[in-house]
């Protein structure tokens, strides 16, 4: 089973609620955490990969929170999962450098599973959060359409 862990699914739920919320100031932990039934002290670790990554800024203080650093068309879940899992690698030996394939010349798994990696990382690299608001709020299939299209 490929499976993102929950680092990479809680950090997408809270970009997510980051994106609903664009524009609109600083959002606290504690509501995201709460908007979206998650750990508030598990979200608190995860914040800090996806401000290094340039994904979230954060500012203190009374009113503090956390903002989108850029535009949700701007951010794909590719970046959120990349950012707190780091490089997305189904296989060993679909890795980058292929190391943890003993068999690399004989063997018919890279072909495979890089072609398959390949595919996951395009999806998941053209699925913005624009899009996934877009989803939520049930806009048209043409909308969702011109989205796509205009990711170039």
């Amino acid at each position: 089973m490929i499976k993102v862990s929950s680092k990479g699914r809680y950090s997408v739920k809270a970009v997510y609620e980051l994106a609903a919320r664009y524009g609109q100031g600083p959002v606290a932990v504690t509501w995201i955490a709460k908007a979206q039934n998650m750990s508030e002290q598990y979200l608190e670790q995860l914040m800090p990969a996806l401000k290094r990554a340039g994904i979230v800024v954060g500012m203190r203080g009374a009113q503090g929170g956390y903002m989108l650093a850029r535009e949700p068309r701007e951010i794909s879940v590719s970046d959120v999962v990349s950012a707190v899992e780091g490089p997305i690698s189904l296989t060993d030996c679909s890795s980058e450098d292929g190391m943890g394939c003993p068999d690399m010349d004989t063997c018919v798994g890279p072909d495979v599973w890089s072609r398959v990696q390949e595919a996951v990382i395009e999806t998941m690299s053209a699925m913005t959060f624009e899009m996934l608001l877009a989803m939520q709020r049930g806009e048209t299939k043409r909308r969702l359409e011109q989205l796509i299209g205009g990711r170039g």
